[in-house]
């Protein structure tokens, strides 16, 4: 296990999770924010799940696989390797499961994980500019607003976070 909250589990993915991957984002309403606005083919999610392992390997974070307590798929997040510079928060999660603040569970504690291992000095995120939701989970976990981004002809909003932008925990 790679990270705890109280309603999730995040783990590293198994070979053949190619499945699942592609059926969290199988559907219009799952990518239609993400490059390529389209449902990923079979192929695609064993790319990307690939992807996910080789980073894992070279950078010690990925997008990890997400299950609740009670072991039930629900989706994708991580902080992983945007270019060479920067690192990005990412996370998808199966629709069944929306508007129940598991999006912002998520993202708050990859943000604690990730500045607790001393990754780097902050991060980034960016969502489609219709992407509301999204975009309201990053200001609540405290990102700011940055200079947009274009990314594959789109241009996105772009947030950043350091680790003196994160609210201190209170002690145990």
């Amino acid at each position: 296990m790679i990270l705890k909250t109280p309603r999730l589990r995040f783990v590293m993915w198994d070979e053949g999770d190619a499945a699942l991957v592609q059926q969290l984002h199988s559907t219009m309403a799952t990518t239609r924010y993400l490059p390529g606005s389209a449902p990923w083919s079979p192929e695609k999610a064993a790319e990307r799940l690939r992807g996910w392992f080789e980073e894992q390997a070279r950078d010690g974070t990925t997008k990890y696989k997400i299950v609740t307590q009670d072991g039930r798929f629900v989706g994708r997040a991580g902080i992983s390797r945007f270019g060479s510079e920067q690192f990005e928060l990412g996370y998808s999660l199966i629709e069944e499961v929306w508007g129940k603040g598991l999006a912002t569970e998520a993202a708050s504690a990859l943000a604690d994980w990730f500045f607790e291992r001393g990754l780097a000095s902050g991060f980034i995120a960016f969502t489609h500019p219709e992407n509301i939701a999204s975009q309201r989970v990053l200001r609540k976990i405290g990102m700011r607003k940055r200079a947009p981004i274009l990314i594959d002809g789109v241009l996105d909003m772009a947030f950043e976070m350091t680790a003196d932008m994160r609210p201190a925990k209170p002690n145990s």
